[in-house]
């Protein structure tokens, strides 16, 4: 991987003394539900054909098929960790209770082998080269939702689901104007920092999130003739819908709430993490 040309490598000694210094949250979850939320907007490309809605444009707000139409969903009382898994949490879990379970994922590189005398060092993948796991550990662990489904059962947990999760965002993360890693602010994760001061409130690191909620039709559905196929074809039982947004997601994208993105449940190369839920 070449880093960016006309880029400065991070002075990553630097950064991670000041991650290091970041407090964690004052309690591991946070307790939200029961309550009624909604998720969607109302925006079916169907409508754009009626004559009294064509140049209904006065605060319209674009989104793809699989987010219309706005739908009332109950939520449960759950507990949710104020942050996603990190690279130093999943390491941990890997090297240990998920070995011969999990994958090393694909986000990483190992530097070293036993055949050398030690168990191989673990560095991160980013734009700028590896980055060594003691610089990278507080950064959100990207890898596939198999194996954050497996980490989050080891601790008594699971994926929370997309309602879960949309409330959780809702309630704590922050927008791009408000600070959160998107829209390349950074060229790389960052420690998450909900949980902590402005009423737990903060970023959840720069990453996308893995739900427990697979990727199907939806009562009101009407997909798009646009881009035939853009959600519908991937309603095989295999995709999960994800929600946030990356370091790299324009805010214009990233800071809308009604955004799905999905992905294969087994991909290993999504820019995706993933947070531990608990029933209550």
């Amino acid at each position: 991987m070449l880093p960016p040309p006309g880029f400065a490598i991070p002075a990553w000694a630097t950064l991670a003394a000041q991650w290091d210094a970041i407090p964690p949250p004052s309690t591991p979850t946070v307790t939200l539900g029961p309550c009624t939320i909604t998720l969607g907007h109302d925006d079916q490309e169907p409508d754009d054909v009626q004559p009294e809605l064509e140049r209904d444009v006065s605060a319209h707000e674009f989104g793809w098929d699989n987010e219309s139409p706005a739908r009332a969903v109950h939520v449960g009382a759950f507990r949710v960790e104020w942050r996603p898994v990190t690279n130093g949490e999943f390491e941990a879990f890997w090297r240990g209770a998920g070995k011969g379970v999990v994958a090393m994922p694909a986000s990483w590189v190992l530097v070293g082998t036993e055949e050398e005398g030690g168990e191989g060092e673990v560095m991160v993948r980013s734009l700028y080269g590896p980055v060594p796991m003691r610089y990278a550990r507080h950064w959100p662990v990207l890898t596939a939702y198999d194996d954050l489904r497996a980490y989050a059962e080891h601790k008594g947990g699971r994926i929370p689901s997309e309602a879960e999760l949309r409330l959780f965002l809702d309630t704590y993360q922050v927008s791009y104007a408000e600070g959160a890693n998107t829209g390349f602010r950074h060229w790389h994760p960052l420690p998450a920092t909900a949980g902590g001061e402005d009423g737990g409130r903060g970023s959840n690191g720069g990453v996308w999130e893995w739900t427990a909620t697979v990727l199907e039709g939806h009562e009101g559905f009407a997909g798009t003739g646009i881009f035939p196929g853009y959600s519908s074809d991937f309603f095989d039982g295999k995709h999960q819908v994800v929600l946030g947004a990356s370091y790299a997601t324009i805010p214009r994208i990233g800071d809308r709430r009604t955004v799905r993105n999905f992905y294969q449940h087994n991909y290993p190369y999504p820019w995706v993490g993933a947070r531990v839920a608990y029933d209550v």
